[in-house]
Parts: structure tokens; C-alpha cells; sequence
């Protein structure tokens, strides 16, 4: 982790705000150059930088636990294989992200600690329970889906170890989202029932969904800043419909219908328009006030509590090689 005492924003440098550097330093954003960590870069970027890479990182590591919910009632031996196998990627991608974090000056063990006080957001999508195995489906497909389109996008954000975080991440998510699609494909292909289960979880999961994408970018605090300075590329409104777009013809090909009556292709813009989302809802989630948002903290803080004695043998055990490391030399 680097020391934030030493960090190129540490104050044996030139304030944040002064005019001259920051001026070359979004010089350097629209020449298209990657900020890295040992960089100048203004306090809020750094900042703005900590919030999101943090919140993603959350995003992940709540993101295991509807999952996991279904690893022992998965259907057969290969879906409990490939359901481990996603919850355990998710978990790398959890830490893989906090290790990027890491490198702005920031502590871990700070952040986790914001999530399990419930300070700290992440993605609302979380919160919604996982009533049946079509449930499992549609996460691969729709929230995977959503998240590709997401992070393909912060594959060129302008901070070099999260852009580059993002390529090995879509690599595996992608991997998620063909499982998620192919577990739908089989229901929709089954029994009557099977396929009315998938076309249920369908009609659940798609409009928070599009929620994942956040607010328009107008009705978001910080989506001007971190357009300006690279690190998003598209906005909220742009990634949805790029999702929608996508999605439609997705759930056409294999017979299930997406739960909007005012989805229509729109030849002028050659996008499939849709109806309103319900902010209120979104809001409601993001507060709090969702299905499992106690839940999700609840079983995050007794995961965290129960682990203790790992991280304090983990310690014990470095301190005692690095002792011995010592008393050799």
C-alpha cells in the first residue's frame, strides 16, 4: 500500500487546487494519457477515485451473497461447479479492485470497515432477493450483461490501474454472462413451468436492472466531474440504452419478454425506446429502505466477525516470518 504520507498529493507538494497543475494535468487527460499512482493529480480526483473504485469493490464482494444463496440448491453437480466458480471470481474481482484503491493512499481494512457500518454504497441490484434458480440466470444474464457494458467502458477510464483492472475483469465477466444466458435459454427451453419461472425472474430483474446504471447523468452529483477528467466515458443514459439494445434482441432469440409495453424500436434513432424507471424505487434501495439491504449488511458483519480469527493467525504468522527474516540477517 503506499504510504498517503508520501504520496504525490502528500503536502510536500503543490496544493490540490493550484491552477498551474491542474491545468496540466487535465492537459494530460485530453491528450488521452493514464494517470498513474506515483502521478500529481488533484485531491479530487484522487477523491472522486477512492468513492467509486470502493463502491465497486463493495458491489462485488455484497454481489456474492444471492448467489451463494443457491450453491448447495443448484440443480446438478455442473451448475454447483459453475455457480462456485462465479461466487469465487466475484470475490477476486472484490479484492483485485481494493488492491487498486490501495494505490491511492487509502487503507483496505478502512473501506471494508465503511461498508460493514453501512457508509459506504454499492450497486442497488444487490439488494433484491433470489426467489428462484431463474433468478441465478437472469443475474448472469442482466446484471453481468449490465456490468460488461459498464466496465468495457472503464477499461479506458483515465486511472491506469483501474482501467486495467477492468480488461481482466471483463474477460470473466463474460464468462458470467454466457452462464447466466444459458441457464435462461434451458428454462425457457423446458417444461411449461420452467419457462414461466424464467419469464417471472425476468419480469423481476429487468427494471432494476436498468437502475444499475444510476440516475440520469443531469440528477448525478458527480458524473461531470468524472467525465471531465476521463474516468467515465459514456453516460448513465448512453451505457442503458447501449444494454437495452443489446438485450432485446437477446430475449427475442430465445422466446421470453421483456416486462416493458412501451418498448419499440424507434427508427429515427435506431434505439429500441423504452418506459420510465421508477426513481423512487431506485432511491428507496440505495437508502436502505430495499428487500435485503439489512440482510446483506447483517450477513456481511457476522462473515467479517467470524473470519476474526483468521486475520488475526494471518498476522500472527507474517510478524513471525518477518522476525525470523530478521534474526537471519
Amino acid at each position: 500500500m503506499l504510504d498517503h504520507s508520501m504520496s504525490p498529493n502528500s503536502a510536500a507538494t503543490p496544493s490540490a487546487d493550484d491552477p498551474a497543475r491542474v491545468a496540466e494535468f487535465e492537459a494530460r487527460i485530453a491528450r488521452g494519457e493514464s494517470i498513474e499512482p506515483k502521478d500529481w493529480m488533484p485531491e479530487r480526483y484522487r477523491k472522486q477515485l477512492i468513492r467509486m473504485m470502493s463502491q465497486h469493490a463493495h458491489s462485488e464482494i455484497v454481489g456474492m451473497l444471492p448467489e451463494g444463496n443457491w450453491i448447495t440448491r443448484a440443480p446438478n453437480l455442473r451448475r454447483k461447479a459453475g455457480l462456485l466458480a462465479k461466487v469465487q471470481d466475484e470475490a477476486g474481482h472484490g479484492l483485485y479492485i481494493y488492491c487498486g484503491t490501495e494505490t491511492l493512499g487509502v487503507d483496505r481494512h478502512e473501506l471494508v470497515q465503511q461498508l460493514l457500518n453501512g457508509t459506504a454504497k454499492y450497486s442497488s441490484i444487490f439488494n433484491y432477493p433470489t426467489l428462484t434458480w431463474a433468478d441465478i440466470g437472469c443475474i448472469g444474464w442482466f446484471v453481468d450483461g449490465a456490468a460488461i457494458v459498464n466496465q468495457t467502458m472503464l477499461a479506458h477510464a483515465s486511472y491506469g490501474p483501474y482501467a486495467r483492472a477492468m480488461v481482466r475483469i471483463c474477460k470473466e465477466e463474460n464468462f458470467h454472462k454466457r452462464q447466466g444466458y444459458e441457464i435462461m435459454t434451458t428454462l425457457a427451453n423446458g417444461t411449461p413451468g420452467q419457462k414461466a419461472m424464467a419469464q417471472e425472474a425476468v419480469n423481476r430483474w429487468w427494471w432494476p436492472s436498468l437502475m444499475m446504471f444510476g440516475p440520469s447523468d443531469a440528477a448525478s452529483a458527480n458524473s461531470e466531474e468524472l467525465t471531465r477528467w476521463g474516468v467515465k466515458k459514456k453516460s448513465n443514459d448512453e451505457l442503458r440504452q447501449r444494454f437495452v439494445n443489446l438485450t432485446v434482441a437477446q430475449a427475442k432469440a430465445i422466446d421470453l419478454t421483456l416486462p416493458d409495453p412501451d418498448l419499440k424500436y424507434n427508427e429515427e434513432t435506431q434505439n429500441w425506446d423504452f418506459g420510465p424507471i421508477d426513481w423512487d424505487e431506485f432511491w428507496r434501495v440505495v437508502k436502505g429502505d430495499g428487500p435485503c439491504n439489512a440482510d446483506r449488511l447483517a450477513a456481511r458483519n457476522k462473515a467479517h466477525d467470524e473470519g476474526e480469527w483468521v486475520r488475526k493467525a494471518a498476522t500472527a504468522h507474517a510478524a513471525k516470518q518477518s522476525a525470523a527474516a530478521t534474526e537471519a540477517a
